[in-house]
């Protein structure tokens, strides 16, 4: 297994090693994504500005060496399959200048040296040969944040919003956490609309609680470009979206009694917000608390997927604020709320049984 990166110094007409992608000069990003793929050292050729580039990272810059291939990779800017062939210890991977790789593509080459990737399949280097190269790296690295197992209408409508809010962020001091306070207070303030039957506030909150999700998506993306996850990020998130989940349940509860001059509203307003913070603290206890590394929250469920898990994740997708949005363009949105006040404790209950399930099922196979 390769334990050392090496990066190829620049060609002359080359792109510099400081030139700034989303925020963080080409040497820096190189560098934190190879700390992430696991690279014991992570070695750069001696290039102007690259100290200042490389300030702050495990980095260390190192004379050219001496008699490399360095074309072993395509004439023009864009997606990589294959590295530089090297003149270079077997325990090296060699990136050429100008390269940014992913982080997974970067942890399959360390752990796997001998796979050869297909051409064309999972694109996991992108090439940078002049600057007229920079804005296609920084839409390659945008759509490297879109997760396979997003939604339909997150994946073709929030995240495209969200990411090009966040390569406008991304050059700025606004931090993840900063992103995720935001989201939870928009989220909160469009569950205050719907105190209202009024179809125009509560129109106005389904709009207002649709701008909370993309901008949730936000703090996530900023945290993977800047390589600043952690772990308080990640249950700040969680919980922040359950708590305006909570919230726009207990508005529409409360509303719903208002109007109706009824009590009962309360009782589906209390089993929807029962439901979603029990399901909440379930897998947070089973699926996120136990994680220590990479993502703190992949799935609802733990340990390997299954069908039931793969459904219980189709379940938790955020698609439902579509229908909020219908009903409340109708002046309906408490018919959400009796949906939900069936729904949540009925995904609670599946969420148990899906762990049932697996430990019985692997204590039949052992």
């Amino acid at each position: 297994m390769p334990a050392a990166l090496r990066v190829l110094a620049p060609e002359s007409d080359g792109v510099p090693s400081a030139t700034p992608i989303l925020g963080l000069p080409l040497a820096r990003r190189v560098a934190l994504a190879a700390q992430r793929a696991g690279f014991s050292e992570i070695l750069f050729e001696e290039a102007p500005g690259l100290a200042g580039a490389l300030a702050g990272t495990a980095a260390r810059i190192v004379p050219a060496l001496a008699g490399c291939d360095r074309t072993g990779a395509s004439s023009a800017g864009g997606p990589l399959q294959t590295e530089a062939r090297p003149a270079a210890p077997a325990r090296e991977l060699v990136l050429p200048s100008g390269a940014i790789p992913r982080i997974d593509w970067l942890r399959r080459r360390r752990e796997r040296p001998d796979v050869e990737e297909a051409p064309g399949a999972g694109a996991g280097l992108f090439r940078l040969r002049t600057a007229r190269d920079v804005g296609p790296a920084e839409r390659w690295l945008l759509q490297g944040l879109i997760k396979d197992t997003e939604g339909f209408f997150s994946r073709h409508f929030e995240r495209r919003v969200s990411l090009a809010i966040t390569k406008r962020l991304v050059r700025t001091p606004v931090t993840p956490n900063a992103m995720t306070a935001i989201s939870v207070a928009v989220g909160l303030i469009a569950a205050s609309f719907f105190l209202s039957i009024s179809l125009a506030w509560q129109f106005a909150g389904a709009l207002l609680f649709l701008l909370h999700s993309i901008l949730d998506g936000c703090d996530g993306e900023l945290a993977r470009l800047k390589f600043t996850e952690s772990r308080l990020g990640g249950v700040l998130d969680f919980w922040g979206d359950n708590v305006v989940h909570s919230a726009v349940f207990g508005c529409m509860a409360i509303g719903w009694c208002r109007s109706a001059g009824d009590l009962r509203p309360l009782v589906a307003g209390a089993a929807a917000i029962v439901g979603t913070l029990g399901s909440a603290a379930y897998v947070y206890r089973h699926a996120m608390a136990p994680v220590r590394e990479g993502p703190q929250f992949t799935s609802v469920t733990a340990g390997a997927p299954t069908r039931l898990s793969r459904l219980a994740d189709a379940l938790a997708r955020r698609d439902f604020i579509y229908l909020v949005i219908l009903l409340s363009a109708f002046g309906r949105a408490h018919w959400f709320l009796a949906l939900a006040a069936v729904g949540a404790p009925l995904f609670f209950f599946f969420l148990v049984a899906i762990e049932v399930y697996g430990r019985r099922l692997g204590r039949s196979l052992s």
